[in-house]
């Protein structure tokens, strides 16, 4: 195994999506079922993501669902990739972590994002607009003070305060310039686009700022990494999702991942099979002598502590077996005793 690999920390991020035929409490138990699996393996977090108003989504609340996933496991950190923080007022979000970390010490990561409602529609039924992105960074200020005690206010949070819950930044945008200002771990992705993720990391690197979170820069680079016993059918898990992703640029939403069979049956538009073969190229899908080959490569060159694995398929089976074929290729414990 290289040592760069074996170095790395490996974690998973699930974004509860639902499948054709399959409804969303179907998709939420698949993502507490899947964590427990993650756990067994040895990976080293499990993250659950927010997303609002999105037919093929089923995870809308994160700290909900990270609640449920760290009751039913019992050493794997838990947390959000991540909670958007604009959509929120940062004292609630304070409070909810706080009673996550109460209940489940040195267990919980606060991971947060800038992003705002994904249609008009959603923005406006959460009382936001894309200009609440905009002040992150004094949105992310004002949350950490809730930990710290600092809100000029004269209101406490509890249980929150004087807890330490890791924050991470999700870097979209200026996000990796945030994160380096404020002294906190980043993630960034995504991994099909190489050139953008270097820049972003070279940014926090040149910026970090240490801070009472973290005294030196901490990279989580994320996204899809699919392993199978032949290339062709670790390509075939990435197919779906895929096809979703295209789906939702050219229609405007988001739908439940259809089976591949079913998407390769399918005549495509030329926008969208442009769409479609662009979420098909450069995912870090193959064997496991491939997939390793790509993954030394990638942390070289950005020279990242940890990856993300954000996968998602409509086969659980398979995707399943391809965690396990990672976890075994990467030398976690939980893998490697199996």
């Amino acid at each position: 195994m290289s040592s760069v690999i074996a170095a790395t920390r490996f974690s998973v991020l699930d974004r509860s999506r639902v499948r054709e035929g399959h409804t969303a409490p179907e998709a939420l138990r698949d993502t507490v079922e899947l964590a427990r699996e993650a756990e067994r393996l040895g990976y080293h977090r499990f993250w659950v993501a927010e997303h609002h108003g999105v037919p093929g989504v089923a995870g809308s609340a994160p700290t909900v669902l990270a609640a449920a996933v760290a009751g039913a496991t019992r050493t794997i950190r838990v947390g959000t990739g991540g909670v958007m923080l604009p959509n929120h007022r940062p004292l609630v979000v304070a409070e909810q972590f706080g009673v996550l970390a109460s209940l489940f010490p040195d267990r919980i990561d606060m991971g947060l994002g800038r992003s705002v409602g994904f249609t008009d529609g959603v923005r406006k039924a959460l009382g936001r607009d894309k200009g609440d992105a905009d002040d992150f960074a004094g949105q992310l200020d004002e949350l950490l003070g809730w930990f710290r005690g600092t809100s000029p206010t004269g209101v406490h949070a509890r249980p929150s305060e004087g807890l330490t819950v890791p924050p991470f930044v999700l870097a979209m945008g200026e996000g990796a310039d945030i994160a380096a200002r404020a002294g906190l771990p980043m993630v960034i992705g995504d991994l099909r686009d190489r050139d953008r993720i270097r820049r972003g990391v070279d940014r926090y690197h040149e910026r970090f700022r240490p801070s009472a979170w973290a005294r030196e820069p901490y990279v989580v680079i994320s996204g899809t990494v699919a392993v199978a016993d032949t290339s062709e059918r670790a390509r075939r898990l990435l197919v779906p999702e895929a096809w979703s992703m295209a789906y939702s640029r050219t229609h405007g939403t988001f739908p439940p991942l259809p089976p591949a069979e079913r998407v390769e049956s399918l005549a495509l538009s030329a926008k969208e099979r442009g769409f479609y073969e662009a979420g098909l190229t450069g995912q870090l899908a193959g064997t496991e002598e491939e997939v390793e080959r790509e993954l030394e490569t990638v942390l070289k060159d950005t020279g990242a502590q940890e990856v993300l694995v954000t996968t998602s398929t409509y086969d659980r089976a398979a995707l399943l077996d391809s965690y396990r074929r990672l976890a075994a290729l990467a030398g976690l414990d939980g893998a490697t005793r199996r």
